[in-house]
Parts: C-alpha cells; structure tokens; sequence
C-alpha cells in the first residue's frame, strides 16, 4: 500500500500525462477521471479499507446536467456519497463559482455528503455546509507531475467522507427540513430530464398525466410528483419498510392503502430507464429515509400537510 506522497505523486504524473496530452478530447476535467479514480482507491486503503470496497460510479457526462454529480460513491456496495470535478484552476469552493456552475452548486447543496475537486484542490461538504477547510495540494496538477504532494490532512478529510451515515432526524420538523431539501433536488432532477427530452422521464409524464393529473404541464407535473414520491417514501418509512429493498416492493405495499402514492411509485419502477434517470435524487432520498425510525402515522400526515410546496 502505497503512503500519501506517493499516492499524490502517482496521481500529479498520470493527472499531467492526460493534460498535456495532444490527442485528448473533451473538457480538462474529464482528463482528470482516470487520475482521480485511482486517487480515491489509494485514499480509501490509507483510510483502511479493502481494495475493492470503495468503488468510484463514474456518470454520463453532460455539459448540460446540473443535477448530476461526476461521481457516486459507494462503500461495500453501499451510497456515501458525491463527487463533483470541476477544471484544474477553476478552484473546489463553489460558494465562489459563476454561471453554470454556480447554478449547479445551487443545486447539488442538497446532497447530504459531497466532494468537490479541480485536482488542485479538495472540499468536503455535508448538507451544504463546509466541513473543516479546504484541503489545497502543494504543487500544480498541470504541470508538477511526480513532485505534486498533499497535506495529511486530505487522508482525514476523505475518511470523514467515506464513514458518512446519515443522522436521523430527531423531530418532525427536523425531518420536514430533510424531506423538503431531497424533494426539491427530486424536482429539479425531474424537471431537467424532461427539458432534455429523456424517453423514460417523457415516457413517465405522459403516463401520469394518462392515469392521474391530465391538464398538468411539465412545471406541475415535477412539482406533484417529487412530492408523491417523497411522502410515498416517508410513509414507507412509517410502516417500517425498508427502502433498499427496492422501490417496486414499496410501491406494491403502499398501493394496498394508498392507491396514488402507491401508483406515483410503481409508474416509476415500471420501467428500468425510469429510476435511473433519477438515480442521484432518489439514491440520496434512499439512503438518508432510510435511517429514519418507524414514526408515529399521525407525525407523517402532520408533515405531509406543513410541506405541501418543497420550496
């Protein structure tokens, strides 16, 4: 197992190669993934972790996503987290980005556990706060190769980011804040897709609106239906469902008592294409619901009536 240094300079001379490169195409950052996923292994074995049990999910690149992160990060098969990469230089504080990226970070805040990096630079977010500093290299990725070193305190940082688990609410108003923050990412995730035209999100509109809402635009349409979805879950979680267990079998039980969420569910699992498009959104709202105890029946329809808008 390699130690710090050499991980870092491993990284600053694969990092350089793929910059330098002149046959490389597509943006900066995308010269970085490799560099970047071989990083995180060494990270997690320097944190004490087996090789293998930290994988890096790499997403579809789309210039245009905003709420799609570059990674998905996950433990023994388990979501911990995001990771978003950005352009050597452009910095990992996104409170200091501008146009699409700030646009971006406006979104991806919600996301309870997150990883920013240029390369250069890396910062740890949890529910948008910062957590500690940001961690800086000594060295340039550009142009420092085998000479690029980092402080220890990345190894620290990115061991906080691996043992992530959420923090289950302690009131209804506490789970109200979380709820609200995922559903509004829910619909921001939908209302993307659809302007992209997705099959499986245009696809999942049109049946919405066949079975239930037909006078309802895209606009109504992401907003009612992040909703469903977000109380279906919740109310999965009063029941004491497990959500891991897959959205199909949570849409299968709800529908015994309650036929709309239980529909808004199973119109989602329908199809494979439909729960991937939203696989950031619902992955986060998964795996922090599923945290939360078996409340009392009667809080969930109390929260269900104070959150009518996630706004």
């Amino acid at each position: 197992m390699p130690d710090l240094q050499e991980a870092i300079a491993r990284f600053g001379a694969e990092a350089k190669a793929k910059l330098a490169n002149p046959g490389a195409t597509g943006e900066p950052e995308d010269q970085l993934r490799a560099p970047l996923e071989a990083l995180f292994a060494d990270l997690a074995a320097l944190c004490g972790f087996k090789p293998g049990s930290v994988a890096s999910v790499g997403e579809t690149s789309l210039a245009t996503l905003k709420t799609r992160p570059d990674y998905a990060i996950t433990l023994r098969n388990v979501l911990v987290g995001f990771v978003e990469v950005k352009a050597p230089g452009k910095g990992a504080d996104p409170r200091r980005y501008k146009g699409h990226d700030k646009e971006q970070w406006e979104k991806l805040q919600s996301l309870p556990n997150l990883l920013y990096t240029d390369g250069n630079a890396f910062s740890f977010w949890q529910n948008s706060e910062l957590v500690g500093s940001i961690v800086e290299r000594q060295g340039n990725i550009e142009s420092s190769g085998t000479k690029l070193a980092a402080p220890q305190e990345l190894v620290a940082r990115f061991d906080k980011f691996l043992r992530w688990e959420p923090i289950p609410p302690k009131s209804a108003a506490d789970l109200a804040k979380v709820a609200a923050r995922l559903c509004r990412l829910l619909r921001d995730e939908v209302t993307e897709q659809l302007a992209q035209k997705s099959p499986a999100l245009t696809a999942l509109a049109a049946d919405w609106r066949k079975l239930l809402f037909p006078e309802a635009n895209d606009e109504q349409f992401a907003d009612g239906y992040s909703q469903a979805v977000t109380f279906g879950l919740l109310m999965a979680r009063s029941s004491d469902i497990r959500l891991a267990d897959g959205l199909d079998q949570v849409g299968r039980q709800l529908g015994k008592t309650n036929s709309l969420i239980g529909t808004a569910l199973r119109i989602l699992t329908d199809e494979v294409g439909n729960e991937a498009t939203l696989k950031t959104s619902l992955g986060a709202l998964v795996r922090v619901l599923d945290s939360i105890p078996a409340y009392d029946r009667v809080e969930f329809r109390t929260l269900a009536l104070r959150r009518r808008n996630p706004v």
